[in-house]
């Protein structure tokens, strides 16, 4: 993963409103191992958080921060400057949104195999005890990146290439609400493009369709269930996409494009490549059950809402019966009513 450049900054904001202190260095980061090994950690922390999609705002006086970019990539002016001026901007965010204690902010343009990534962090410190080499115990700071709350990841190849693409842009969803994050995302400029969750749930119900019309054996479906909750959770943990040809060659070797193709015919309207959610995927997994003339499956997370078990009769309570099957069942006790 090579490092072009990277530079810390501190914003010493204290928690009793006084007005912030500007930190700023002029020299980014020289090679290390330190160095790599932080950037290797900040993003397996900020691939496990729940993250939003976008893209950039027109830039504008609000939202500068794509033109000081745009400047720094053509060669306009230099990675320190550039982080500079967003520092700066953010710092300006920072008080009037009254929200943030500060911190450390980390600016790395690296390299992942042929993409150029932008990453933007806001880092914070725990306090610990350390061994000493005379066996004494002392206070020591550490950054603690479990506490990874405001941070941003840019795909510039991606934004450079293809204009049209809407999740150039991912940047942590934090706990706390929107108004503990809207700031962050303001001095990115970014707005929300893409729904990852709405897209998870679409994509796993066009699978659960794909099961049902291939009519596949039980122990099929649940392979390929496993399949593809397998591939998009590793996805999500290397924070890149779900790849709808991809995934399709995965779920069937034999007929790679069957699942690519149905999802185009019935026009679901998924794009090629599409953010995982990993609360989402969480809660998918399908029971499949079938006897005489019986075929039942349905989500994990329908059971004990929609669907209850009843254990100590060996019945299921179908809560919500599906409109079309409800409608044929009052055709049929109708015609013979």
């Amino acid at each position: 993963m090579p490092i072009r450049h990277s530079i810390i900054h501190l914003i010493d904001k204290k928690p009793d409103g006084s007005p912030s202190v500007l930190h700023a260095v002029s020299h980014a980061l020289p090679d290390s191992q330190a160095r790599d090994n932080l950037l290797a950690d900040l993003n397996d922390s900020y691939n496990a958080k729940p993250k939003a999609w976008g893209l950039f705002h027109e830039e504008s006086g609000a939202y500068p921060f794509s033109g000081w970019l745009k400047a720094y990539l053509d060669g306009q002016q230099d990675f320190t400057a550039f982080s500079r001026q967003a520092v700066e901007h953010l710092q300006k965010l920072m008080e009037e949104s009254n929200l943030s204690i500060g911190g450390h902010v980390l600016f790395t343009h690296y390299q992942q195999g042929m993409t150029d990534y932008l990453a933007i962090a806001l880092l914070h410190h725990s306090e610990g005890v350390a061994i000493t080499e005379d066996l004494d115990v002392v206070p020591a700071k550490h950054l603690d990146l479990t506490q990874l709350h405001l941070a941003a990841r840019i795909n510039i190849s991606e934004w450079r290439n293809n204009p049209n693409s809407r999740q150039y842009i991912s940047f942590i969803k934090g706990k706390g609400g929107r108004r503990v994050y809207d700031y962050f995302r303001d001095f990115i400029g970014c707005q929300e493009g893409i729904d990852a969750p709405g897209e998870t749930r679409t994509l796993l119900k066009a699978f659960s369709d794909f099961v049902e019309s291939e009519d596949l054996p039980e122990e099929s479906a649940r392979e390929k269930t496993n399949t593809l909750v397998g591939y998009a959770a590793s996805q999500a943990k290397l924070g890149e996409p779900i790849s709808l040809e991809e995934l399709a060659a995965l779920i069937d070797e034999e007929r790679p494009a069957a699942f690519y193709d149905f999802i185009r015919n019935k026009d679901y309207g998924l794009s090629p490549e599409i953010p995982a959610d990993k609360r989402t995927l969480n809660q998918f997994r399908r029971f499949t059950g079938r006897t005489d003339g019986l075929s039942i499956s349905f989500e994990a997370h329908m059971l004990g809402n929609a669907i209850e078990f009843d254990q100590a009769r060996n019945q299921l309570v179908i809560r919500k019966v599906p409109q079309q099957l409800a409608d044929q069942l009052k055709r049929e006790v109708a015609r013979h009513g």
